[in-house]
């Protein structure tokens, strides 16, 4: 049935075109060509790995790059790898703020810099110099008049949740915008994380503050404020060679004597 059908001549039916078929070439001569595999997205034009780009797209790679990174900023995962260290590498950190004999902390932290130390140490100093700065007025207090009645000062809590948090992140990110502007290359993630070392050793000097004499405050104090300013100092000058920018160094020498002062002088008064 089917060949039966197949083989009527159509050439009488009405609008019926006959083909034209050359003589030489029968259509079953017909030669297909062969199939040309080519791999999709095509990789061609920028090199080996580099993503498809639609139709329109005049400079999608940077476009994607910009995005990508401005989508970084936002997502908790790009962080981690400042939190990649341990307890031996934190308290070696923690000694090396202690001697501040030459500023190589750079060179130590340069491959792997942490925001562990800032964060971690930042918090411990606000609730140390809370808890503490009130036991210090209460055993000042009682030495003085006994019978004067002591009240917990909890306005030291806010006080120096500001003014550590923000004296730990502002000071660095100045000095960092302030080298960048007079030519010199730092890193803010060097920065934030030298600046909250050199904090440590004020938590350690918080607990030898509540010594009820004055003139031991003011000396403990002191050689906190000078270790810790040293440290700075020593550091930031590796970013400083030149004499125009000294003016730097002795600027981060003198905020860190500020801060010990104002940490004396409010908590410890």
């Amino acid at each position: 049935m089917d060949e039966s059908y197949t083989s009527l001549p159509t050439s009488h039916l009405l609008g019926s075109v006959p083909a034209a078929v050359s003589e030489d070439k029968k259509p079953t001569d017909y030669i297909v060509p062969e199939a040309n595999l080519q791999i999709f997205p095509p990789n061609n034009g920028g090199g080996r790995g580099q993503p498809y780009q639609p139709l329109g797209s005049s400079s999608g790679g940077d476009e994607q790059q910009t995005a990508n990174n401005w989508k970084g900023v936002f997502s908790v995962s790009s962080y981690t790898q400042f939190f990649n260290v341990d307890t031996d590498i934190v308290v070696e950190r923690i000694r090396s703020s202690f001697y501040p004999i030459r500023g190589d902390f750079f060179r130590k932290i340069d491959s792997n810099p942490d925001l562990y130390g800032l964060i971690w140490i930042s918090t411990s100093l606000v609730f140390v110099i809370s808890a503490l700065g009130n036991c210090a007025t209460y055993l000042m207090q009682k030495k003085s008049d006994g019978s004067i009645p002591w009240s917990f000062n909890v306005s030291y809590v806010n006080l120096a949740t500001c003014a550590i948090y923000g004296y730990a992140l502002v000071v660095p990110a100045a000095f960092y915008f302030l080298l960048r502007y007079l030519g010199s290359s730092p890193s803010i993630v060097h920065f934030w994380c030298m600046w909250g070392y050199s904090l440590s050793i004020f938590v350690l000097s918080s607990f030898l503050l509540v010594i009820p004499v004055e003139f031991v405050r003011w000396i403990i104090i002191l050689l906190a404020g000078l270790a810790s300013a040293s440290f700075v100092a020593l550091n930031v000058k590796t970013y400083a060679e030149g004499s125009d920018l000294m003016v730097v160094v002795v600027a981060s020498f003198v905020l860190q004597i500020a801060l010990a002062l104002f940490i004396k002088l409010w908590f410890f008064p």
